[in-house]
């Protein structure tokens, strides 16, 4: 029997998939070497993806500093493949100037600009970040020899055959798979019942109403100069769409004599009514850089910890559990770089302090009365119910204190976190990535409770992405610019948003600060919730109707509820309607049950993207080996009895 080429499929062109086959090309000597297939079907440009495109508002940017961003797994991933190190956005934009490792036909000047420009410390633009990952792909591509088939068009479905799966493409093609990867990253769903009626409202009373999407895809025009909007939602998306509706319509920022920042309007721009749960944008990034003790691993939160809760306990509650340890470990590395870093605010020394921490439980009176004898000054108490909820319980006497609330905590956030003179806020944020990235490998998820797994997936990975994965320091500036423009109005905490139909306008209202305002346009400022059932991509449409694919069930106290997410094994199988674990069939990406751990990271940070990517890159090399030898083994000849 002649052999056959194992062949693989991906379906998604974007980072995800690109540091997959990166990991797969590093580990091919060791795990299988033979010839493959490798088909990646993304109708946009490999590696960047439709999400890091090239074609975007020239003004947005990412919200990690350009030294913060690799493609490579360094050192300190810990994976049983070997590591390859390479550059970093900033070392990779260097090179572009310096030795031209770049060979891009008609370099567009705009990105010469900003490569001249760029700093490790600097906030690159989406395009930037696009070329990088668009070469990081074709760089990998070309390390898989003539392995590796782009197909510029979309997937439309994959179906089961003998010896395999057939997927479909829009281009009328069927490739045949040993193996199939979808890495689809985010993507659009229909919109829920509430975003569904808000449409209908719209439609039906001539008012404009954009449900939860990517922003840059959303088309803002029919908003009119000085028209009221409001605006549920205070996350990244607010700030992309501040961008586009403001500077996007030709005003601009500058800075003042005093060192402030002042906005020039065009006059083209709308006015915003902006709220959210907690009512407050993200938390700033950070500029401080430590001065106190180098963190070192993680201490409390640890694989052995998780394990002797789990011998103690069998399963787990994420709050009454696992959110101590993450507290604790969150307390030990601010109060060390506190103390360490700035032992003037201290009145203990830091090895006293660290022996009785290591001994006192986060929620008990103990620790409160270690840190006020060791910090006097109670406003640089850790508080992390506070930091979640700043204005919770905040009473307001009307529409000036919200704005005046809301302005002022901003203006303490910058004074924290973008100054020199707080260095501990850099510690926390450390802790709390640190342990982000470690809730995966060593909580297991079969073992969490299934309310502790809604926990996960809703509170705990908003919490971090409120505390660590916010904007830059200068996008907050902006924002109170704008609202001393009087351009942004905020709204409180706790929004509610309702369509009336008496007046056919909608109404925005926080119970808790009392403002309320209506208006005709709203603009729900957010991603897509993930729902497999309702999701507009062909391929997740078409694993959840044939059953290949499902969505994750929680069974609660309250009954259960689908938490919308495609569902993977551990090792990222897609699990099908009967419960079952696809051999060859593979998900991975923000809308899988696996614990979402982005796509590119930090560098030596043994980030959980890059080793989630090396076990399944060693995964598909050990099917595409088994496929290989199935294949080339020749069937003995029957033998021939005597009648």
């Amino acid at each position: 029997m002649p052999a056959t080429i194992p062949a693989i499929v991906f379906i998604g062109g974007g980072p995800r998939t690109a540091g997959v086959l990166e990991r797969i090309a590093a580990n091919r000597p060791e795990v299988f070497a033979g010839p493959l297939q490798i088909h990646v079907v993304e109708p946009h440009v490999p590696g960047s993806g439709r999400i890091w495109r090239y074609d975007q508002d020239p003004g947005l940017l990412l919200n990690s500093m350009a030294a913060d961003i690799t493609m490579f797994t360094d050192a300190s991933v810990e994976c049983e493949g070997p590591a390859a190190p390479g550059p970093g956005l900033a070392e990779w934009a260097a090179g572009v100037l310096d030795t031209s490792i770049l060979d891009v036909p008609d370099f567009p000047q705009q990105l010469r600009d900003q490569l001249r420009s760029l700093t490790g410390a600097t906030f690159p633009t989406r395009q930037l970040q696009s070329q990088y990952l668009e070469w990081f792909f074709r760089r990998t591509a070309k390390s898989l020899g003539r392995s590796v088939t782009v197909h510029r068009t979309t997937a439309l479905g994959i179906a089961a055959v003998d010896g395999g799966h057939e997927v479909e493409l829009a281009n009328g093609r069927t490739l045949h798979a040993d193996i199939v990867v979808t890495a689809v990253g985010h993507t659009d769903s229909r919109p829920d019942a509430v975003s569904a009626g808000f449409s209908d409202f719209a439609a039906r009373h001539g008012g404009y109403h954009a449900a939860p999407s990517y922003t840059t895809d959303v088309d803002y025009s029919p908003i009119a100069p000085g028209q009221d909007v409001i605006v549920a939602g205070m996350g990244l998306a607010f700030v992309d769409l501040l961008v586009l509706l403001m500077e996007g319509r030709g005003g601009r920022f500058e800075e003042t004599d005093d060192g402030g920042l002042r906005y020039l309007p065009s006059g083209r721009e709308p006015r915003l009514w902006a709220g959210s749960r907690r009512g407050v944008p993200y938390h700033s990034k950070i500029s401080s850089t430590l001065r106190g003790q180098a963190p070192g691993p993680l201490r409390f939160f640890t694989a052995a910890a998780v394990d002797a809760l789990l011998d103690a306990h069998g399963e787990l509650d994420f709050r009454e559990h696992l959110w101590p340890l993450i507290a604790k470990e969150a307390g030990y590395y601010y109060y060390r770089e506190l103390l360490t870093g700035s032992p003037e605010r201290g009145a203990m020394e830091w090895e006293v302090f660290a022996a009785r921490y290591s001994e006192v439980d986060w929620y008990s009176g103990g620790r409160a009365d270690l840190v006020a004898a060791a910090v006097p000054d109670r406003g640089l108490h850790l508080d992390l119910e506070r930091l979640d909820r700043p204005l919770g319980g905040v009473r307001f006497a009307g529409h000036q204190d919200v704005q005046d609330a809301v302005a002022g905590y901003i203006e303490d956030d910058l004074a924290l976190r973008d100054s020199p003179d707080h260095p501990e806020t850099l510690a926390l944020f450390l802790a709390l990535l640190h342990v982000y990235m470690e809730v995966g490998r060593v909580v297991p998820a079969e073992r969490l409770n299934a309310k502790s797994q809604q926990v996960i997936h809703g509170w705990w990975h908003g919490f971090f992405s409120f505390v660590d994965s916010g904007p830059p320091p200068h996008r907050l500036r902006q924002i109170l610019a704008l609202h001393r423009a009087g351009l942004l109005q905020f709204l409180g905490p706790g929004l509610d948003v309702a369509a009336d139909e008496a007046t056919g306008r909608f109404r925005a209202t926080s119970p808790q600060s009392g403002v309320s305002v209506s208006a005709t346009a709203l603009i729900e400022a957010r991603l897509p919730a993930t729902s497999v059932a309702r999701s507009l991509n062909p391929v997740l449409s078409s694993l959840y109707r044939s059953g290949l694919g499902s969505e994750q069930q929680l069974l609660t106290s309250d009954g259960i509820h689908s938490t919308g997410k495609l569902l993977v094994s551990s090792g990222h199988h897609l699990v099908d309607a009967d419960g079952r674990a696809q051999a060859t069939l593979f998900g991975v990406g923000p809308g899988t049950s696996g614990w979402g751990a982005g796509a590119f990271a930090r560098p030596n940070t043994n980030a959980a993207p890059f080793r989630e990517n090396d076990a399944l890159a060693r995964t598909i090399l050990g099917l595409a080996r088994d496929v290989a030898a199935r294949a080339t083994i020749t069937p003995e000849p029957a033998a021939v009895g005597k009648s």
